[in-house]
């Protein structure tokens, strides 16, 4: 039986499934119920053996704004357990493994903009097809928290270690063009054709013969893990509630908040 979910929309076309981010009216901001859920879609699409092609994509005017900075605070709310907290900040560690391990190739349909958490969840992705005039950023160290979710060993062994660490450590915003050139996206297409073209390219794939399809992305997936071998993913949570004990980390994190809250407001 198909799953339902509260946050995002699921949809099959043969072979060819479309997973869509529903929360239009936060950006698609990533909650903690979006990241399970994005897992939960992850794991169920490994048991339709049909599905070949999954493109996953953004409801509204954009993909997706990262993680859903209202639930930001309560990571560090008092009244949960250090262990009930810990897990929280794996969350979106478990997703972005989920969404890489799928057995089915997977295509990010992007537009508008990706922000922090919203790139982990495009770099999880085998393919990424970018509308003209998207824009990305990495604001987490300005939040006062290191970049997780895996989310830097798989971008330090899509770009390199320096162009990793100037996006991540500068926060700046960065272009279609050039993600494109750094090598983050594959394509960029017009808006008006961002669709189709997903569309066209996830048919091509889905007619090429199943069984070497599978296995390229199973070594090329061996292979970037490998560069990031030292990585250890288990330990995220704590890195997240390390860094939140930071007295330097909590004012970043509430001047960007305000921040946030301000220009919302105008």
């Amino acid at each position: 039986m198909q799953p339902t979910f509260n946050t995002l929309q699921l949809e099959t076309k043969g072979n060819i499934a479309f997973l869509t981010l529903n929360r239009p009216k936060r950006l698609n901001a990533l909650s903690g119920e979006c990241l399970e859920e994005l897992a939960t879609a992850a794991h169920w699409f490994n048991q339709q053996k049909q599905i070949r092609v999954v493109i996953i994509k953004g409801a509204g005017r954009t993909f997706s704004a990262g993680a859903d900075v209202n639930e930001f605070s309560n990571l560090s709310a008092q009244t949960e357990s250090w262990i009930e907290r810990r897990d929280k900040g794996q969350v979106g560690f478990r997703m972005a493994q989920a969404i890489e391990n799928m057995r089915a190739i997977t295509i990010a349909q992007v537009h508008g903009f990706a922000v922090g958490g919203a790139l982990v969840l495009m770099l999880a992705c085998d393919f990424r097809i970018v509308a003209e005039g998207t824009f990305f950023s990495i604001p987490e160290i300005d939040l006062g928290i290191p970049l997780g979710w895996g989310g830097l060993p798989k971008l330090v062994s899509e770009i390199g270690p320096a162009r990793a660490k100037e996006l991540i450590m500068t926060c700046r915003r960065f272009d279609a063009t050039e993600a494109h050139t750094l090598g983050v996206v594959n394509r960029i297409i017009p808006t008006e054709d961002l669709a189709n073209q997903c569309l066209q390219f996830a048919q091509t794939l889905a007619a090429k013969p199943s069984v070497p399809i599978i296995m390229t992305k199973e070594q090329v997936n061996a292979v970037s893990q490998h560069i990031g071998a030292a990585y250890v993913g288990s330990a995220e949570g704590d890195m997240l509630l390390s860094a939140m004990k930071d007295e330097d980390s909590r004012k970043a994190a509430e001047a960007y908040l305000m921040a946030m809250t301000k220009a919302k407001s105008k």
